[in-house]
């Protein structure tokens, strides 16, 4: 297999992560690169730091100029960071050495890197955000469309009692309204700009660095920290905690798709399924059980992500390097996750029959709770719970309907109380407030 998947013409459709691909290729990384130094100096010729004519020259080169990145990969080797090697390249290439003398004056390479890499994160999270407004749009349909069937809830893997598709689809559905309602407080803190020199002191970036930094955020379009954080990863930290999340509650989502279709079951149907090499009768639910590794491989990133959050003294090349290694695998890995799940909601149906068939299978045990309950209001609670056990313990035994035996020995108990439809509980209307919820942020 290959080192990641993501990049694997045989893998990556297996593991799809649209656009956001792109964002982590050593070209996207240049520009980003480039587009920062090209803001730096725009903001230090706004302080009289650097001349006028350097920071145009320097700003045009950035957005005309081409590097190799190949021809990077020796001096970065070397230097354990690619910005030193950047700035030679992009001042060979700007052919003016009378102006490209100013490039990268001041600054660090972490300050470049790190926003750089702020640029790219602000892109993935608008294709995150796309992919959660898609998903909770299709499972806004499901609902509508579906939402009142009843099922069998699970819990342990047992029968519980009865539920509705649409309060499941909601349980789906409230962690990405989560996480999306998250993200504008996200951006604001987390999408910011660094910028503190050599030794997080800004020492040779002018007489007001506060005022440097602030220009240079506002022309990149990233926040303002107000303070260095070359050794405090909390914006990296955020954004890879909610990237988490959403890949968390896709593998939520791929868990009860697997078990739904699994055999014996069948309570719902994938638009598509994959083949075996070998039974044909097989149709395995791949998209589901893709969505269940990516999350468990972003969450394991996550996990070495925080443990690489404990950065020595300014700056600590071990836990930045893991950073390198770690969050571009992480945001690729949530990602795919959305994607998959994009694709299963859009082709995803119930079958309510298969759900009713599963509720008769019960013998009605599945409404056992709600006997209990009716029982208790003519004895003590215990008396009553250990009534309904016996009931149920005797349908087993006669191999008859638990309401049969029930009413047998209590004439007088509703018939209603034996219809899974009218034992849902708060379900109908959890279904409802999702959809209200998921209609309004899919828009």
């Amino acid at each position: 297999m290959p080192a990641t998947p993501f990049d694997s013409a045989i893998l990556s459709g297996l593991f799809p992560t649209d656009e956001t691909a792109r964002l982590f290729s050593d070209t996207a990384e240049i520009r980003a690169m480039m587009l920062v130094e090209g803001a730096l100096a725009q903001a230090q010729a706004a302080q009289g730091v650097i001349p006028d004519t350097a920071a145009a020259a320097i700003h045009r080169a950035s957005l005309e100029c081409q590097i190799d990145p190949a021809a990077l990969a020796e001096e970065t080797a070397q230097n354990g960071v690619s910005t030193p090697a950047l700035v030679a390249a992009f001042r060979d290439a700007m052919q003016a050495p009378e102006h490209a003398q100013y490039l990268h004056w001041g600054a660090t390479s972490q300050d470049i890197q790190d926003s750089a890499l702020m640029l790219r994160l602000r892109q993935a999270l608008a294709l995150q955000e796309a992919r959660l407004k898609a998903v909770l749009g299709a499972l806004a349909d499901l609902v509508e469309r579906d939402g009142d069937a009843v099922l069998a809830a699970r819990t342990y893997g047992q029968h519980a009692t009865p539920t509705t598709f649409g309060a499941v689809v909601a349980s789906w559905g409230w962690p990405l309204i989560a996480a999306l309602d998250a993200l504008p407080g996200l951006r604001q803190r987390a999408l910011c700009v660094s910028l503190a020199g050599a030794a997080d002191n800004a020492s040779a970036l002018g007489p007001d660095p506060a005022a440097l930094r602030a220009d240079m955020a506002h022309r990149l379009g990233l926040a303002d920290p107000g303070h260095g954080w070359h050794s405090d990863r909390t914006p990296i930290l955020e954004i890879a905690h909610w990237l988490t999340r959403t890949a968390l509650a896709a593998g939520k989502m791929g868990e009860d798709l697997t078990l739904a279709t699994q055999s014996g079951i069948g309570e719902l149907s994938l638009g598509g399924s994959g083949a075996s090499s070998t039974m044909p009768q097989k149709q395995n639910p791949v998209g589901a059980v893709a969505m269940v590794a990516l999350a468990r491989h972003v969450q394991g990133l996550n996990g070495t992500l925080q443990g690489a959050a404990i950065h020595r003294q300014q700056r600590d090349g071990a836990a930045w390097f893991t950073e390198w290694l770690t969050l571009p695998q992480l945001v690729l890995g949530a990602a795919a996750a959305l994607t998959h799940a994009r694709t299963l909601t859009r082709g995803l149906a119930a079958d309510p029959e298969a759900m009713s068939a599963t509720l008769e299978a019960t013998g009605g045990l599945i409404l056992a709770e709600a006997l209990s309950f009716a029982l208790a209001e003519r004895m003590p609670r215990p008396e009553a719970q250990a009534r309904a056990k016996a009931l149920c313990r005797e349908a087993r035994a006669a191999h008859r309907p638990l309401a049969e035996i029930a009413r047998a020995a209590y004439p007088d108990l509703p018939a209603t109380l034996f219809d899974p439809a009218r034992q849902t509980g708060t379900a109908p209307a959890e279904a409802q407030a999702f959809l209200s919820a998921a209609r309004d942020r899919a828009g």
